[in-house]
């Protein structure tokens, strides 16, 4: 402790600060200064015997004479205030104020260069003329940014979900408001975090900027915020794939969700949402939309327990209580869209169409055009004709068959592609095995647009229908060639009944030859839902390399009996890149029996496949 004798407030640049004077007693000497900082004089001492400190790391030597009260020292919530340790400024603001053993404290939190938020205590206690100032008291802070850094942060807005670091750890939340705040300089934002670590249900010294539960509100700079890492997508951008050597996200993944007690914890029946939600939001984020769209209050409540009590849960602490997916199971129920939802078993596709379609009224994900006309959907099914000649196909050709049997085109390209299984019910498979395609090109089966020749690579100006079906071509393509290819092609006997037909080239490529610079239309396959025996489980694809998957099971094992719970695991499967580097010969002829880990699972029992384009996600 050093005690000393007070000398001025000064209220400048920097808040609240007070200068002392340790020129008596033993601790003379001990200061920092002569009463200047900055250059600028504020009182004058002998050397080393000036401190500078804020009010609220003082109370007097003398016995108090009123018991101290947060009232009495007129601090509010959201008020920013100064400390002064280590020879160094610390800026923050005052997030919680509290009374402790007869002891006024106040819980600020601190604002770095670098974005960091540590939060600690100080003890506030009445200022008398005589105080003592606590020495050598060391607390993990940084130093606050000489410049606002916003613009670093433009790239975030309204409904952005990020993270800041405070002294427990990462906090998530969602911005709610930005803007200024009174007697603030930088741009501020307000926002909901996921758990009750926040001041206020978005008020700020009284005046209200959006509204959400109580000590869910927290007011920072838009600088200290950064986007949601749980949220990162497995790409660096949007238009390349992530480099190797970019590891933190894959580990990221591995240390939140691996493990036992991890995922969504299942519950009577509910493994087919338990591995759709897990599917759809664990590790991509490109159906994130329907969690902020506006809604009806009829069906807010279930937006909400959506959002707050089930995705933000499952990205922050990488588990779900299965109690919460039995709270939306009810409130379906109460809506009215199955009396069963809490005990049976259902389809994941019919618990997604509830969702999207009749609860959050999201629009369709799939516009498919058909003889000219548009059809909407949320998923689609492949359906093959009895003359497909597949035998182990890729998804990739499953989907080009079923697009050629059905007559069909993508009128766009979805932001995100939900694709079920040939399968006739739960138990009978088309296939031994489908093998996942990584990618998926839709370029070709989009209504508008322009192909390439499969031969020589320029603009495709005919399609033949018959040579899809030729056993001479590949499985995987539709047969688009050009005038040049098409006569070769349809000049051998074999061929010369074909009838190819005109493509609709658009008028920017007509007359261009040479569209070798035509980016193709790719999406990524994040995720996949299996079934055997009526039980759903799931593989998620979260980083760029084959070996990056994590197999999800909700129901893994259980505790006690009647009255006991089930277990539900996360665990790494890269013994599934092994299996998707093999040739579809050596592939064909592994015994699932005898297929490592459960990647068995992944390539015997696919029921629907879920692909992203991180390029529609952007607008979507």
């Amino acid at each position: 402790m050093w005690s000393g004798v007070w000398r001025q407030h000064k209220q400048s640049k920097v808040e609240r600060v007070h200068c002392f004077m340790l020129e008596k007693g033993p601790d003379r000497g001990k200061g920092y200064w002569d009463g200047t900082y900055g250059g600028e004089r504020y009182f004058k001492c002998d050397k080393n015997c000036g401190v500078f400190t804020p009010f609220n790391r003082v109370s007097s030597l003398l016995p108090p004479v009123h018991k101290p009260s947060l009232q009495s020292e007129r601090l509010e919530l959201g008020d920013r205030v100064t400390c002064f340790i280590d020879d160094k400024f610390r800026y923050g603001m005052v997030l919680d104020l509290l009374e402790i053993g007869g002891q006024c404290f106040v819980q600020i939190s601190t604002v770095s260069l670098f974005t960091f938020v540590c939060l600690f205590y100080i003890c506030i206690m009445p200022q008398p003329n005589t105080f003592f100032i606590a020495e050598g008291e060391s607390m993990d802070v940084d130093t606050p940014p000489e410049a606002d850094t916003d613009y670093l942060y433009m790239g975030l807005s309204l409904n952005s979900m990020v993270e800041v670091t405070l002294g427990e750890g990462n906090t998530y939340g969602i911005i709610r408001w930005i803007g200024k705040l009174p007697d603030r300089s930088e741009t501020m934002v307000g926002l909901e975090l996921d758990e009750n670590k926040g001041v206020s249900d978005g008020t700020f010294k009284g005046q209200r900027y959006f509204k959400c539960p109580v000590k869910r509100a927290l007011f920072v700079k838009l600088s200290s915020c950064r986007p949601d890492s749980r949220f990162q997508s497995t790409s660096s951008n949007h238009n390349e794939k992530m480099q190797p050597e970019d590891t933190g996200y894959t580990e990221q993944v591995k240390q939140l969700l691996t493990g036992r007690m991890k995922g969504i914890q299942g519950h009577c029946n509910s493994c087919y949402m338990d591995a759709a939600l897990f599917s759809l939001f664990s590790c991509s984020s490109v159906l994130d939309s329907m969690l902020f769209k506006s809604t009806t209050p009829q069906d807010a409540p279930i937006q909400r327990t959506l959002l707050n009590d089930i995705v933000n849960p499952l990205r922050s602490n990488g588990f779900v209580e299965g109690r919460h997916i039995m709270k939306l199971r009810q409130q379906l129920q109460k809506h009215g869209y199955s009396q069963s939802f809490t005990t049976d078993e259902k389809d994941p596709e019919e618990f997604l169409s509830v969702i999207m379609h009749h609860i959050l009224a999201l629009d369709p994900l799939l516009k498919l055009s058909a003889a000219g006309k548009v059809q909407e959907s949320y998923c689609y099914q492949i359906f093959l004709d009895q003359n497909h000649r597949l035998v182990l196909p890729t998804v990739q050709q499953l989907l080009e068959h079923s697009f050629h049997s059905a007559g069909l085109k993508l009128a766009e390209v979805p932001s995100c592609l939900i694709l079920q299984m040939p399968r006739f019910g739960k138990k009978f498979k088309m296939f031994d095995k489908i093998i996942p395609s990584l990618e998926l090109d839709v370029t070709d089966l989009l209504s508008e647009g322009p192909q390439q020749c499969m031969l020589c690579g320029t603009l495709a100006q005919v399609e033949c229908v018959d040579c899809f079906k030729d056993p001479l071509f590949s499985p995987t393509g539709f047969k688009v060639f050009c005038e040049k290819c098409s006569k070769q092609v349809h000049s051998h006997p074999q061929r010369r009944s074909h009838k190819p037909a005109s493509l609709e080239i658009p008028k920017g490529y007509v007359g261009r030859k040479n569209p070798h610079t035509m980016i193709r239309d790719k999406m990524e396959l994040f995720a996949v839902l299996c079934i055997e025996t009526s039980h759903y489980v799931s593989f998620v694809k979260y980083g760029p390399n084959t070996e990056d998957w994590i197999f999800f099971d909700s129901m893994a094992d259980r505790q006690g009996e009647m009255d006991g719970y089930n277990i539900p695991e996360v665990q790494p499967c890269p013994e599934v890149g092994e299996y998707l580097e093999m040739s579809p010969s050596e592939l064909a002829n592994q015994a699932p029996r005898d297929m490592k880990g459960v990647a068995k699972r992944l390539f015997c029992d696919a029921y629907m496949y879920l692909y992203q384009s991180t390029t529609m996600c952007l607008y979507r």
